[in-house]
């Protein structure tokens, strides 16, 4: 048997495309702007790599401790410490354009003008080939409510940024919500070219010896293996109610944990929280896929996108 073909087209609707060699990629956050893991894995082999979270403008983060482990995942409280977009497009996106493996900039906004800036300001930078929209972010002019709280929020955020960019976009979905059948649906119809889920849990933990939450920040986002059974349950309903991509996240370490979020539905998968405990991660997930490909004679990822259904 040949050797099976692992692409997948991320944005079939739009006029630009995003074309990815595989499906596997890594999570905004866990992979810093991809040249600091340049230098313990070949990123070119990846299907894509999306960076952190960028604000327009730089960003300082939270109070420490920011990162608190607990059972089967993580608890973090970054609070969006970036360089800021300028920064970004003049220092990291010349060095994306060296490279073949396609890079998503995952964009935070407080405003729906903030969203529209960023998107006009990416648009045609070369080196950056997508936008993922992080709708995880309190809406200043909504009271703090954050923009992937309500369908209209949501649409609101993703028409901003298609408004303004010819580039493909992703919206990623948080999964602190009520239906988010219904979130994805109204980003869709918005215009979103594919979506990311799940964005992580809100969660804490609390230090005996102090008697204090333990992150600096009181409250965080957890990640890691403890939530993949609630991601892998809202890719499949996701995937039910749209027809767009979906890219497929939380809790992924191993090629039957991507394999089975590809079964779900997903197009693709992100790597994220397993990276910080193996840097080869995503290579050994891909890896582990296509030998999967190979001993079911699965000639096309396609073939297998959804069987779950």
């Amino acid at each position: 048997m040949k050797s099976p073909d692992l692409s997948v087209q991320l944005a079939p609707q739009n006029s630009r495309g995003l074309r990815l060699a595989n499906p596997v990629t890594t999570a905004s956050g866990t992979f810093g702007y991809g040249a600091e893991y340049a230098e313990v894995i070949d990123v070119q082999r990846l299907g894509a790599i999306i960076c952190k979270g960028i604000t327009l403008k730089p960003r300082h983060g939270n109070p420490q401790p920011r990162l608190v482990e607990t059972v089967g995942g993580v608890l973090n409280s970054i609070g969006m410490e970036n360089i800021g977009v300028d920064s970004l497009i003049r220092e990291k996106a010349p060095t994306w354009a060296g490279w073949s493996v396609p890079v998503i900039v995952n964009v935070l906004g407080q405003s729906t003008e903030e969203y529209a800036e960023l998107a006009r300001l990416l648009d045609g930078v070369t080196g950056v080939s997508g936008i993922e929209v992080n709708i995880s972010c309190p809406n200043v002019s909504a009271g703090g409510m954050e923009f992937g709280a309500s369908p209209e929020a949501a649409a609101e955020a993703t028409d901003a940024v298609k408004a303004n960019t010819t580039l493909p976009v992703i919206v990623k979905l948080s999964p602190n919500v009520t239906d988010i059948a219904e979130i994805a649906c109204a980003v869709v119809e918005a215009g979103a070219d594919a979506l990311s889920l799940i964005n992580t849990l809100k969660g804490m933990s609390i230090d005996l010896a102090s008697r204090r939450p333990a992150l600096g920040n009181t409250g965080g986002g957890l990640s890691g293996p403890a939530i993949k059974p609630i991601a892998l349950h809202m890719v499949y309903q996701v995937a039910q109610a749209v027809e767009v991509p979906i890219m497929g996240c939380g809790g992924i370490s191993t090629a039957s944990d991507a394999l089975e979020f590809i079964f779900a539905g997903a197009s693709a998968v992100q790597v994220g929280t397993a990276t910080f405990t193996n840097p080869r991660a995503t290579l050994d997930i891909l890896e582990g896929i296509k030998r999967f490909m190979e001993k079911e004679s699965v000639h096309q990822l396609s073939e297998i996108i959804g069987a779950a259904k």
